[in-house]
């Protein structure tokens, strides 16, 4: 990246979600995630080492840069901004009322454009290319809707421009693409982006001493009917759990085997 005197403040957005090394369950009455064992979300690590390599590129925070990890969820969705201080960010901020539980895409980028809005002077906002629980990889878009600004998605790596412009690589099957906008502007970056750097020890202890901000949906203007389930356009009506998987059918070969296997997928009609 290359180098630029004026300082900036960036935003990356993180969201605590179901670890997804054990099944995910649905709970209560709205069929929602249960977060009981929840972490940083993956693909988020990505979205904040992005932030602290553009914070970096500039002199980091010596030179008045400033990365704030933003999160929005119920009391236990702060540990998500508490990694991302260990990892390097300066500061933190915590939206969370009762009242978001529930909350679809939607419902979700209103709660944090006015977060935003009510934060402000930020000339960049981050985020990773989706959430590991979700998946739908629309908050980014409508928040950048939401808050008219200018939006790169899907970016492996970023730059800046001899304007002071952002540049970032969009990688296909195929082909790469670069894009380019001026900021302020918000960036979705995928799991290409350079591997998330280790919370260190002195990291650790240097996150304890930093401060995270509390807001409510007050605080930001938001009604508590236009978000949870109320102000969701979607909802889980419905929800089964997975069956259990059925052994297969195992063929013993006694000279028939291959006899055997033709008919097990000709009865499927797999030949």
């Amino acid at each position: 990246m290359s180098e630029a005197s004026a300082p900036l403040k960036v935003l990356v957005l993180v969201k605590h979600v179901p670890d997804a090394q054990f099944d995910r369950h649905l709970s209560g009455p709205n069929n929602t995630a249960d977060r009981s064992d929840s972490i940083l979300s993956e693909l988020d690590e990505y979205a904040v080492e992005a932030a602290l390599q553009i914070s970096e590129s500039r002199g980091g925070p010596k030179a008045g840069n400033t990365v704030t990890a933003l999160t929005m969820g119920p009391e236990a969705a702060v540990n998500a901004v508490k990694k991302s201080l260990q990892m390097g960010a300066t500061d933190g901020v915590h939206v969370t009322d009762p009242a978001l539980a529930g909350s679809d895409a939607a419902a979700t980028s209103l709660a944090l454009a006015k977060a935003v809005e009510r934060l402000g002077g930020f000339d960049l906002i981050i985020t990773g290319m989706s959430s590991t629980d979700g998946e739908t990889s629309l908050v980014p878009s409508q928040l950048a809707e939401r808050l008219g600004l200018p939006q790169m998605t899907l970016v492996a790596s970023l730059d800046f421009a001899a304007d002071g412009s952002l540049v970032g690589r969009r990688d296909g099957d195929a082909s790469s693409q670069t894009v380019q906008a001026a900021l302020p502007a918000l960036v979705s970056v995928t799991d290409q982006f350079d591997e998330p750097r280790y919370p260190n020890f002195k990291g650790i202890i240097a996150a304890k001493k930093k401060k995270i901000a509390v807001l409510t949906l007050a605080d930001i203007g938001v009604a508590p009917d236009e978000v949870g389930v109320a102000g969701s356009w979607t909802r889980v009506v419905a929800a089964d759990a997975r069956p259990a998987r059925q052994a297969g059918t195992v063929i013993t070969d006694e000279g028939d085997a291959g006899v055997k296997l033709v008919d097990f997928l000709a009865a499927r009609k797999l030949l």
